[in-house]
């Protein structure tokens, strides 16, 4: 896998130096958690208005009853405020803590009133009698077999709940011996433990996995009554699923939501511990989206391994365009107003290496400054997010689509959706490869419309010709066949090695396979919108979406511009009832870098719709008068990708008595010069139009659009410019 690099293309440290301007779109999302310190109606508006897109509860901690009112108190915010937030609840599951007496408070948050002073080299006794009272000396756990995983020479570590390892209540303790029920400790440092303490067994092994791991269940029976009292009264969009171990893991709680009713929930794995990143890739295919727990991973991996582990696992959800959130920021922040120098560039490094969001845990659970880390942290993204190099993750993932279709090729075999006319040889015959015949004479080739070996009787799409023949005197694949590698990466990468993406190596390679045409279309389509925004200098894209799937698909590429995502409720059955879906949707669509998911009404009319969401933008200030708009839909089984130009006013779609034809990917003989202001001085230098050779141009119409060959992209004859006219109600 190669690494990301950040070339930046102003060195003028005068005009990086200019503050930042208030009020402007953070595409880098954040995810706060609930605690007394953000609970109150008034706070969440603050923090909603600061940037916050998401909200967690965490299980791990506090009364079902404060939980309910955190979700109450966040539905009257989101009111109050008018904008849209999405609800996370987070599990228990495995964690290992210890026993202490609490009292729960006038706020309903449960209170520790005695902390134990710890100094380095005093002993400590983990023990898991239950007869036993919390002391400085002995610390009683709530796994009755902790006792099989420790062994001599071992580090545990104890913290308060949600701290960064690196404060006054964080012991680290060697084991030195192991009797009955007892683990005996040296304490490594002084400590002070206060609040819940929470214990987690680093991982003894360099290399691999050595420890015995606990045999606690992934989700609690605590778990499991909170979700199914909770889902009766809140939509809970995302279940964010504690020690997650492996893809079994995932299913596992898949089936426990379905059998809830929680079927429209989606499930965030957290990696916490070296277990989860040996199965990552296993993972990673199962869930919805990634959360990074720092706090523990940076426990059980070396402290120099611990950004490599960072960029890989973030990189391989660009590639598979699943959310990435990240953990354990501006843990300073607790009690101070201002982040470190560290932490800082920190969350600056990881928008540059194309995280989604970043997830606050004690910074607002507990913290003095809430709404002030909310705003630091959006201030510190959008200043990233400037520098970022879309261009560079642009063709880097069409690299990577590019590597893995070569590492099929070595097999013999053919990307998924690629027809046989791309793999002829320049005489127009094709290769064959098998026994020859009997009578000595070469094999004669198969028909070029019909699909050899693994992909005997997987329907061959015709609607790619237009798009993948346009790059085939080009020395790399075009951007079709790129976008449909990428696709099949998608699907099978995480189910095994990328060795093991050859055909006919497994049934899940299979099964992807012959799902590859329609999601390689989405690609393409996704792919094609964000190279013709970038190519026409384009202030927003539109994509309309039912689940979000297109619309996270365009934000995989990483776009400079804001991704204004249209949800429109569509009505679906259960066999015994309809309702109306969408909303969820559109929350869910929060947490994707770059997507401003809006709930829209529906409308027998899309333009009607697009002429309302642009007006929309242009009251917030997205879009600017004669700004270029790039909009992404789909007309029945159709898909449509146009460009449109803002009035003067800034207050619409401008109109145009003629349909105007313009290459958004390359050359055309038929493109209108000096029409509608398309042409743009990034159109001929731009590393994304030219870095895969040129496209068959996009008809762009202004106001009304069609759609040629299911795609919506073509080259049109004169005859089909005319036809076009006279779609458009015969306008000249």
């Amino acid at each position: 896998m190669k690494a990301k690099t950040h070339f930046f293309k102003n060195l003028d440290l005068t005009s990086i130096l200019v503050p930042e301007e208030d009020g402007a779109f953070t595409g880098t999302k954040v995810v706060c958690t609930v605690g007394p310190s953000c609970q109150e109606v008034d706070t969440m508006c603050e923090m909603l208005d600061a940037g916050v897109v998401g909200c967690r509860v965490d299980l791990t901690w506090g009364p079902l009853e404060f939980h309910r009112k955190s979700l109450a108190n966040l539905q009257q915010a989101m009111r109050k405020s008018r904008r849209l937030c999405c609800t996370m609840v987070d599990t228990l599951g495995r964690e290992l803590m210890i026993r202490r007496q609490v009292k729960i408070g006038e706020d309903g948050w449960p209170i520790h009133e005695e902390s134990f002073a710890v100094t380095a080299g005093q002993q400590v006794i983990i023990t898991t009698r239950t007869d036993v009272d919390a002391s400085s000396n002995v610390l009683p756990i709530t796994y009755s077999k902790f006792t099989e995983m420790a062994v001599k020479g071992d580090t545990i570590y104890i913290g308060r709940y949600l701290v960064c390892g690196a404060d006054s209540a964080s012991l680290y303790l060697e084991v030195m011996d192991v009797q009955g029920d007892d683990v005996y400790c040296i304490a490594k440092n002084d400590a002070v433990l206060d609040g819940l303490l929470t214990v987690f067994h680093a991982e003894r092994s360099v290399e691999g996995l050595a420890n015995v791991q606990n045999d606690l269940p992934l989700l609690s029976d605590y778990d499991k009554e909170c979700l199914h009292i909770l889902a009766q009264d809140f939509e809970i969009d995302f279940l964010s699923l504690s020690y997650t171990r492996a893809a079994e893991d995932v299913r596992e709680a898949r089936r426990f939501l379905d059998s809830i009713g929680m079927s429209n929930t989606k499930i965030l794995a957290k990696l916490e511990s070296r277990q989860s990143l040996l199965n990552f890739q296993g993972i990673l295919n199962e869930a919805d989206g990634i959360i990074i727990s720092r706090g523990n991973l940076g426990l059980d991996c070396v402290p120099e391994k611990m950004a490599l582990v960072q960029k890989t696992l973030v990189q391989a959800c660009n590639l598979v365009g699943k959310p990435v959130l990240l953990t354990r920021v501006v843990d300073t922040m607790i009690n101070t107003p201002r982040p470190t120098r560290a932490e800082a560039t920190d969350v600056a490094n990881a928008v540059l290496d194309g995280v989604d969001g970043i997830l606050l845990g004690a910074e607002t659970l507990r913290g003095r400054y809430p709404v002030s880390t909310v705003t630091t942290i959006c201030n510190i993204s959008r200043a990233a997010e400037k520098v970022f190099d879309h261009h560079y993750h642009y063709e880097h993932l069409m690299e990577v689509a590019i590597d893995v279709g070569e590492m099929t090729g070595a097999d013999g075999n053919t990307v998924p959706g690629e027809s046989e006319e791309e793999n002829a040889t320049p005489g127009g015959a094709t290769d064959t490869e098998g026994p020859a015949p009997a009578n000595g004479n070469k094999a004669a080739a198969p028909p070029l419309h019909q699909a050899r070996g693994p992909l005997a009787g997987v329907r061959r799409d015709d609607s790619w010709n237009s798009v993948t023949s346009a790059g085939a005197h080009h020395p790399l694949p075009s951007l079709g066949v790129a976008a449909k590698t990428m696709a099949r990466f998608s699907q099978v990468a995480s189910a095994g090695s990328l060795a093991g993406l050859g055909l006919g190596r497994s049934a899940a390679a299979t099964s992807a396979y012959q799902r590859a045409p329609y999601i390689s279309k989405l690609e393409s389509i996704a792919s094609s919108a964000v190279r013709a925004a970038d190519r026409v200098g384009a202030s927003l894209i539109v994509v309309y979406t039912h689940t979000g799937k297109t619309a996270q698909l365009v934000a995989k590429y990483r776009p400079p511009m804001p991704i204004l995502t249209l949800v429109v409720p569509h009505l679906v059955s259960d066999q015994l009832k309809w309702k109306l879906e969408g909303r969820s949707s559109a929350r869910q669509c929060l947490i994707s870098r770059a997507l401003l998911p809006v709930l829209a009404a529906p409308s027998p009319s899309g333009d009607q719709l697009l002429q309302e969401a642009v007006a929309m933008a242009g009251r917030v200030k997205l879009v600017k008068p004669h700004d270029h708009v790039v909009c992404v839909q789909r007309i029945h089984d159709d898909f449509c990708v146009k460009i449109i130009s803002v009035d003067d006013m800034g207050a619409g779609i401008k109109r145009d008595d003629t349909v105007m034809s313009h290459s958004v990917f390359g050359s055309s003989p038929m493109a209108v010069q000096g029409s509608s202001g398309y042409d743009s001085p990034r159109v001929h230098n731009n590393p994304i139009g030219n870095k895969f050779g040129p496209m068959p141009p996009a008809i762009i119409t202004t106001g009304n659009s069609f759609t040629l060959g299911g795609m919506g992209v073509g080259v049109l004859s004169p005859a089909g410019l005319a036809a076009a006219r006279g779609s458009n109600g015969g306008r000249q």
